[in-house]
């Protein structure tokens, strides 16, 4: 499995892959995105599948705010250097009881990728309240 981090460039791959969860996650049609973004519907599924290498900054701003995402990340999955941003490294530094608990035992590609879900899901559902 790889991930995307501060000094590992992103793909198109990567940077569709994540939107078009975070899309399905808050339970939004390509076409309501698109529109909130003020970029085509066509254009939309072109970024999810991939076959856009390195959308503009502005476009990648545009969807941020319609899907609710941070920028830089969104910046750094889709392969620009976003300086000064130290978030990523802080994150693999801070560790704290669930961490050092999952550190004891390997987790398998899809114990992983469901822990990531739910994480997401629990986040997304905790910043409504």
């Amino acid at each position: 499995m790889t991930q995307a981090g501060p000094s590992t460039a992103g793909t198109a791959t990567d940077l569709g892959i994540h939107l078009r969860h975070k899309r399905e996650l808050r339970g939004k049609s390509l076409n309501a995105i698109a529109s909130a973004a003020s970029i085509s519907t066509a254009y939309l599924q072109k970024l999810e599948a991939g076959g856009v290498k390195q959308p503009s900054p502005n476009v990648l701003h545009q969807l941020g705010q319609a899907l609710e995402l941070d920028y830089a990340e969104l910046m750094r999955l889709a392969g620009y250097i976003v300086p000064g941003d130290a978030r990523g490294t802080r994150r693999r530094r801070r560790r704290n009881e669930l961490t050092y608990a999952l550190s004891s035992e390997e987790l398998t590609d899809e114990e992983a990728k469901e822990l990531a879900q739910y994480l997401e899901w629990y986040r997304h559902h905790q910043a409504k309240f």
